[in-house]
């Protein structure tokens, strides 16, 4: 004999399936979302990543040229005029007296407050800057324009609030062995940086000395 399906068991049928249905679009949605949230983060570690990779890229490249820029000649003269000009300056603005001192033997030079009555005497705390030149561009000599000439130890360049007590002029050598000329100019005050190994006006006796 055949049995008869009653109507409530294909109604309980049917619900049954649609639960099963109904969990397994949930299932498929809620795996979507995961799927679609582990992606989201992926691309933003990645984003992140590249962001942090172009900063250290970016940093390298700004010290990179940093440091090129500051081993060539032109830079290394211009920082030593800037210092020569930024000592006149402070001494013209003040009371105090400020010196630069080249160094022949350590291929340097440093700007300090106050008059050293020895100035191989080195006081670290009297230093506000020191610079080295590197193999590109070599100090060959100081001459001073009351005819004092030096190439070796030390040379000073004293400023007070009248001026330079001495002109003169720093003579380098480029990577060619091309002289340049750091002149010094204590009428006017100015700083320049010329071409060549210039000649300086003839020698000052003391009295024109305004220091």
């Amino acid at each position: 004999m055949t049995p008869i399906c009653s109507a409530p068991m294909h109604i309980e049928l049917d619900a049954r399936c649609w639960i099963l249905d109904t969990r397994r679009t949930m299932d498929e949605n809620r795996e979507s979302r995961i799927e679609n949230r582990v992606r989201g983060f992926t691309l933003t570690e990645l984003v992140v990543v590249l962001l942090i990779v172009s900063l250290f890229v970016l940093l390298a490249q700004v010290n990179l040229f940093g440091l090129l820029r500051k081993n060539t000649f032109r830079a290394q003269v211009q920082d030593l005029v800037s210092t020569m000009q930024a000592a006149a300056s402070a001494a013209a603005e003040s009371d105090r007296r400020y010196e630069v001192i080249i160094d022949f033997t350590e291929q340097n030079y440093r700007l300090q407050e106050g008059i050293s009555a020895d100035i191989t005497q080195v006081l670290e705390e009297k230093i506000i800057v020191q610079n080295d030149f590197s193999d590109n561009c070599r100090l060959v000599y100081v001459q001073f324009d009351d005819g004092e000439y030096t190439n070796e130890g030390w040379a000073a360049f004293k400023a007070g609030h009248s001026g330079w007590q001495y002109g003169g002029k720093i003579v380098l050598f480029d990577s060619k062995e091309q002289p340049y000329s750091v002149v010094v100019n204590r009428l006017n005050k100015i700083i320049q940086l010329k071409e060549g190994d210039v000649g300086l006006l003839g020698p000052k006796t003391k009295d024109e000395v305004p220091f």
